[in-house]
């Protein structure tokens, strides 16, 4: 069973950037594909990021990339979501989830574990 817990959420204002982070424990950590997942008010769960087990693979959809980065560091059980340019459409739950996968993975289904989110907030 895999605990994950996200930090680093905020207000702030557009423009502005933040480093979202999400400890894991109670597993091997190195062994799961990681993501990142936002839920916005009345919206649907939508797909971040992701990054493989050894890091050296990354996905995030081509309308985010350029502003989000997704990295790990396996020795500290930690997966990162860098958000630069922050824009008030970014406002939403972000969410830190695990998969089994050995590589980058965007559909939801494939995540056994979960955080419980934090809050992301911009203000323009």
């Amino acid at each position: 069973q895999v605990q994950l817990v996200e930090s680093g959420g905020g207000s702030v204002q557009a423009g502005g950037s933040l480093r979202l982070s999400c400890a894991a424990s109670g597993g091997t950590f190195s062994r799961y594909t990681m993501g990142w997942f936002r839920q916005a008010p009345g919206k649907e769960r939508e797909f971040v990021a992701s990054i493989g087990w050894s890091g050296t693979q990354t996905a995030i959809p081509n309308s985010l990339n350029g502003r989000f980065t997704i990295s790990r560091n396996n020795a500290q059980n930690t997966v990162y979501l860098q958000i630069n340019s922050l824009k008030p459409e970014d406002t939403a739950v972000y969410y830190c989830a695990a998969s089994g996968s050995r590589i980058p993975i965007a559909t939801m289904t494939t995540y056994d574990y979960w955080g419980q989110g934090t809050q992301v907030t911009v203000s323009s």
